[in-house]
């Protein structure tokens, strides 16, 4: 990944989602392009129009941590970009850009026996290029059909949803899950732009999909700790699953578990999911 590209494609895409009126600023006359011009994000950064035209050329080594907070505070980003302008910014620091040490292709034996004792519940562990490392029974009954996909690799979220018209079959809301998913890509590039597996893949998408393409040039990010999830699985019908994320900082890994409310409908698939799997697991006679 280029880092000054990156940079100025991510602060361009911030300026262009605001306007004068959403900032407090006089407009005058038709503008040319949407959003913020230069001088009124410099304006409102407290900076000149040279330095900050100089960060939104790509150059944030040596920025301070002021400048960050009045660029966050200008554009009006969010947590989730502030941290990504946050990586961003360290990854383009001086001296010469080290590549974070390398996720583990397998988890923790430890971590296994975490998901395996989750017996009503789906889990999973994804490394941060969407990788799905390791599940227990009920995640990989959850996901079949993203693991059939992958025959034998590890299945990665992004290739399944942008590569495989099953996807829009599995996901009840495609879009989103197409959202979330390159929204999680981009954070990922911010924070070790020198992972020459994610540059491969988001290469590799960027070719074979459009609608892939076209999210990434939105330089959206997102964080995605908890919410809901829509599943149409091709077993048990439609299902509203809630979810919650967990990182393990040592291994650079996140766990994801599922669940559904009590007494629901979705409780109820759930439950048949769990029996499916059961019996997909019982060895034939």
């Amino acid at each position: 990944m280029d880092n000054r590209s990156q940079i100025r494609e991510f602060l361009t895409s911030r300026r262009a989602k605001i306007t004068p009126q959403q900032a407090g600023l006089p407009s005058y006359g038709t503008r040319r392009v949407p959003g913020l011009r230069r001088a009124e994000v410099a304006q409102l950064a407290g900076v000149s129009v040279e330095y900050y035209s100089r960060l939104e050329r790509g150059d944030l080594s040596g920025v301070s941590d002021s400048v960050l907070d009045a660029l966050a505070r200008a554009l009006r980003l969010d947590d989730a970009e502030r941290t990504h302008l946050e990586d961003l910014a360290r990854a383009a620091g001086p001296g010469p850009r080290r590549r974070r040490r390398s996720a583990p292709r397998r988890v923790r034996p430890t971590v296994q026996r975490m998901l395996d004792s989750m017996t009503d519940a789906p889990a999973i562990v994804m490394n941060g290029r969407c990788d799905v490392l390791a599940a227990n029974a009920l995640g990989r009954a959850l996901y079949a059909p993203m693991i059939e996909a992958a025959r034998g690799a590890a299945p990665n979220h992004a290739r399944f949803i942008f590569l495989d018209p099953r996807s829009r079959d599995f996901w009840g809301d495609w879009d989103r899950a197409a959202d979330d998913t390159v929204a999680l890509l981009q954070a990922e590039a911010g924070r070790d732009p020198c992972d020459k597996a994610l540059t491969e893949l988001v290469g590799e998408l960027s070719t074979r999909s459009d609608d892939f393409r076209a999210r990434w040039a939105r330089h959206d990010v997102r964080q995605h700790h908890i919410g809901t999830k829509p599943f149409r699985h091709p077993v048990v019908g439609d299902l509203e699953l809630d979810y919650e994320s967990l990182d393990l900082p040592t291994d650079g890994l996140t766990v994801v578990a599922y669940g559904a409310e009590p007494g629901s409908d979705s409780a109820d698939r759930l439950r048949l999911l769990a029996s499916w799997a059961t019996t997909e697991a019982a060895p034939t006679r």
